[in-house]
This record gives structure tokens, C-alpha cells and sequence, in this order.
């Protein structure tokens, strides 16, 4: 028994060695032989991309102008306005005084700011691209003199007419 055992051991423990072995060792693979490289071919392949190359500049280069017909903020095109001749006045008819256009304005919130005996209110009024944060006294707008802000509603006061506008919060 004690023979058997001896020779399983030692044939066990051989087979691990030799495993061990084969793995610690690196095999490297074999170096590629480099081909023989040829003056010409380099040549021609250069010839080649030096064409290529001017090729996609010239492609790169416009023939003619673009055209910057597309506007990326408007959905459909406007129809042109055509103005109407003129036409003359008779000598004794005055004209009418030009209306001025009045502005959409829209109150979006009112801020209050300071003690509660004496707070100062800022209107944040929403007008034609611009938003104005004005207080009692202020120009809205080159137009409009802000006359008094509530808790819930601004009045405005119209400089070429001296007439009032009221604004509410919705």
C-alpha cells in the first residue's frame, strides 16, 4: 500500500509541476519578416492622395452663393405689404393726428419688498419682447409713466394722451 500511494503522489505532483511550468512560461509569437517595400509604389500612392486631396477641396470650395431664404423663427412666409398711392389732400382739409399704437402689455406679478408700514412694490409687467420690472414713478416702455401699484393691479399713464390703463393679474 504504502507503494501505491508513494508513486500516486509522486506522478500527481509531477503532473502539477509540468502544468505549472507550461503556464509560467511565454511563447512569443513568431516576428513577421517586413516585405520588401517598393520607391515607386510609394510614389504613385502619393500622386494619388495629392489628387484626392485637391479633389475635395475644390468640392469644398461653392460655385455659387447660397441663397438665405429659410428663416428658422417663422413658420409660413408674410405676404408683402403693397403700399397704396398717394393721394393728394385738398388745401383746406387738416390731416388727422397719427393714432400711436397701443402696446399689449400684460401684468405677470407684483413683488413687494421692505417693512409692512412701508413696502415698495415692483411691477413685472410683460410687453412686446421685453419684460420691465418698474416701480410708482418709472417709464414703461417710453410711453406709459407707472402711476400707482396695488396688491393686484397696475395703473399706467399714457404720456401722449394723459389717459389711464389699468392692468390686472389673471
Amino acid at each position: 500500500m504504502n507503494l501505491k500511494r508513494t508513486l500516486g503522489l509522486g506522478v500527481g505532483g509531477g503532473a502539477v509541476a509540468v502544468w505549472i511550468a507550461a503556464a509560467a512560461t511565454s511563447v512569443s509569437p513568431p516576428t513577421p519578416i517586413a516585405p520588401r517595400v517598393d520607391a515607386r509604389a510609394i510614389e504613385s500612392s502619393g500622386a494619388e492622395l495629392a489628387a484626392e486631396i485637391t479633389r475635395l477641396h475644390e468640392r469644398l470650395r461653392p460655385s455659387a452663393t447660397p441663397l438665405h431664404t429659410r428663416d428658422l423663427f417663422q413658420y409660413a412666409p408674410h405676404a408683402a405689404a403693397v403700399s397704396a398711392p398717394r393721394q393728394s389732400r385738398p388745401v383746406g382739409v387738416e390731416a388727422a393726428a397719427p393714432i400711436a399704437p397701443v402696446f399689449a402689455l400684460t401684468l405677470i406679478g407684483i413683488a413687494e419688498d421692505g417693512p409692512v408700514d412701508h413696502v415698495v412694490r415692483t411691477a413685472i409687467v410683460s410687453g412686446p419682447g421685453d419684460l420691465y420690472l418698474v416701480k410708482e414713478g418709472d417709464t414703461l416702455a417710453s410711453r406709459y409713466r407707472v402711476v400707482a401699484i396695488g396688491a393686484d393691479a397696475v395703473e399706467l399713464g399714457d404720456v401722449t394722451d394723459q389717459s389711464l390703463r389699468r392692468l390686472t393679474l389673471r
